[in-house]
């Protein structure tokens, strides 16, 4: 059993307290929030300690989970690495790129266990998709969400479509050659809606949308390959795969659906399928995977070096909306 604490107990740090509760691996040895009524209310709802500093609680525990805004996670992480600490990070990582360089500095000395919260990877229709992917050529994502002040201390590029950044580099296997954007800021000082086309090396090209003023929230992506088209709803968790493969019309099932090509060419049967989704909590499966990464010296579902390559292209996509990463 792990020892672990967490920083920051607001919206997504109460569900992170909820599910390290749940999981028996830990032991949840309590939280520091530096607002005081927010941490009465989570001590007397969960029934776990409070610290009185990121100090106090980072000393005691063998784990620690940053899920703090994102300003304070470099300040949050750099502490926990200097005492050799194995963290979780919640995403984006750090708010520039300069601060990562030095995450991944301080990981690598201390030699320790660094996860980073792109909880879309555990998001179980992207876990049934998985098996299907080869070599997507066009990708196309929204991810859209009604508006709430919380998370507008970023752009919507750091706060929303960096999910789908991640998950766009984790199945395109290529550099990229070319990034395109365009946003406008609506009620925040930052774009709150913005769409970014980044073209890869092999060909591969990824338009990817996110707003935070939406009427409706939607979180869906659709992969094009090569005799496939994916379809995943992160929001509704489903998943949809259709398939064409060469058949003989002579030999093939009468109800089966063909495609005609043409004269000369083979003629193709649609296959249509719905894999089936395992019933997951996103979260709390990574955080499970975190404890196997640390008992069993694996490399983590998603490294600090794949949180860099997020963060990294969604710098460049703030810079083609013509703003100075540096004032973020």
């Amino acid at each position: 059993m792990l020892k672990i604490g967490v920083l920051g107990a607001g919206h997504l740090g109460k569900i992170h307290i909820k599910c390290i509760q749940q999981i028996d691996d830990y032991e949840l040895c309590g939280f520091y929030d530096p607002d005081n009524e927010t941490a009465v209310k989570i001590e007397k709802e969960f029934g776990i300690k409070r610290y009185e500093s990121v100090s106090g609680l980072i000393d005691e525990v063998e784990v620690v989970d940053i899920v703090t805004p994102t300003v304070s996670h470099y300040e949050c992480a750099s502490e926990a690495l200097k005492k050799t600490r194995h963290v979780f990070i919640e995403k984006p990582i750090v708010n520039t790129l300069e601060e990562a360089r030095k995450l991944i500095a301080l990981s690598d000395e201390a030699n320790i266990k660094v996860q980073v919260g792109h909880v879309e990877r555990f998001n179980p229709a992207f876990i049934a998709a998985r098996p299907y992917f080869e070599q997507p050529m066009f990708i196309e994502t929204h991810r859209l969400a009604q508006f709430n002040p919380r998370g507008t201390d970023v752009p919507v590029v750091l706060d929303l479509m960096i999910h789908d950044i991640d998950i766009v580099l984790s199945v395109v296997k290529s550099d990229i050659h070319r990034i395109s954007a365009s946003g406008v800021p609506v009620v925040s000082d930052t774009p709150d809606i913005a769409n970014a086309r980044i073209e890869f090396d092999n060909g591969c090209v990824a338009n990817l949308t996110a707003s935070r003023i939406s009427m409706k929230n939607m979180r869906k992506s659709r992969f094009f390959q090569k005799d496939a088209y994916i379809a995943i709803d992160f929001l509704e968790k489903e998943t949809e795969i259709l398939r064409m493969k060469d058949i003989d019309p002579e030999t093939a099932d009468p109800y089966a659906l063909i495609m005609e090509l043409g004269e000369g060419k083979t003629p193709k049967q649609i296959i249509f399928e719905k894999p089936e989704v395992q019933p997951l909590n996103a979260i709390k499966t990574e955080l499970e995977s975190f404890y196997e990464a640390i008992i069993k010296d694996s490399t983590p579902q998603v490294t600090i070096n794949d949180a860099y390559s997020a963060l990294d292209v969604a710098h460049r996509i703030i810079d083609k909306l013509n703003m100075n990463p540096s004032n973020l």
